[in-house]
């Protein structure tokens, strides 16, 4: 799988990113044999940036992510995780989206210098891994005035001491930042995982944040291109993020697949592809629960998609 440059970070990345969250148990439960399981196949087919997040869980992504990476030549992968939420005993901030999370633990939101500086090292323990080299500063939007101010400033002195190689922002709305960057300036952000706000359905992203990054030289992941999983099934039920799929939405996504059917292109290798196309956008991340998962993702990435189904999904 191609290597690309992430942006000024001086990183290179696989231009698919595995997403680690599914394996930490997001709405159903994964063993821990299929979880290694699946690292190890996104690995023999070339990922070599992974992304998981102490809230994942509550340790549980983190810890698996350890198990099956920390054999493996350090220097021949990208770890990311993130800060703004500590896993300890009684942590209030409960998420119900996690299946069979450790007992007795929970989240507890804080964005605080001394909470990002703990959280990171309590990563580090959980993985087993000498260092993390993207590391998230995760939904700034929570507490904006903190997360820009003590937690930035935590970042800043963890990648001068060469503990990260870059700071980010796990971010699910464009504007909030691009708000960070407009107001850290220099100091800022050296990346941007920004999910669901730059897919074939929600190009929010364009507005104002694309053009900044590319301003900046600010690099941007793209995650959620399945956009919570609509773009998957949207025959019954409601994915993640949506209390009912609009009908508007399901109108739009029709039209998607006709689109689709016409060129024999799948729509889910148009949602992964369609990201990279931006000359801010390196590389996608995605989620998976198993080794078929991560198989089929892969080959979506390569599907061949002719110009003309581009030329004309840009007029939708």
């Amino acid at each position: 799988m191609r290597s690309v440059e992430l942006g000024r970070t001086g990183l290179r990345v696989s231009r698919l990113g595995l997403g680690l969250a599914s394996i930490g148990g997001m709405f159903a439960a994964v063993p821990e044999s299929q979880a290694i399981a699946t690292i190890d196949r996104a690995w023999e087919l070339g990922v070599r940036l992974f992304d998981t997040a102490p809230v994942y869980g509550y340790g549980v992504s983190e810890q698996r992510a350890g198990l099956a990476l920390r054999g493996r030549p350090r220097n021949h992968f990208v770890l990311s995780t993130k800060v703004g939420r500590l896993i300890e005993p009684g942590g209030p901030d409960l998420q119900p989206i996690w299946a069979e999370p450790p007992a007795g633990v929970g989240p507890r939101l804080d964005y605080s210098y001394g909470a990002v500086i703990r959280s990171f090292e309590a990563s580090l323990e959980r993985m087993g891994i000498d260092r993390i080299d993207i590391l998230h500063i995760h939904d700034p939007d929570l507490d904006f005035a903190t997360a820009s101010t003590d937690a930035l400033r935590a970042l800043n002195e963890l990648r001068g001491r060469g503990a990260i190689r870059a700071i980010s922002l796990g971010v699910n709305h464009a504007d909030v930042a691009a708000r960070f960057l407009r107001e850290t300036g220099t100091a800022g952000p050296d990346c941007i995982l920004l999910a669901g706000r730059y897919t074939l359905l929600d190009r929010s992203a364009t507005d104002e944040l694309l053009p900044l990054c590319e301003k900046l030289g600010v690099a941007v992941l793209a995650a959620g291109v399945f956009q919570g999983g609509v773009l998957a099934d949207t025959a019954d039920g409601a994915p993640h993020g949506y209390a009912r799929v609009p009908a508007e939405l399901l109108a739009r996504i029709d039209r998607l697949r006709e689109l689709s059917r016409r060129y024999d292109v799948p729509l889910l290798a148009a949602a992964i592809q369609f990201p990279l196309a931006h000359p801010a956008v390196p590389a996608v991340v995605v989620g998976a629960r198993s080794p078929q998962e991560v198989s089929e993702v892969a080959a979506w990435l390569e599907h061949a998609i002719p110009e003309a189904f581009w030329a004309e999904l840009s007029t939708y």
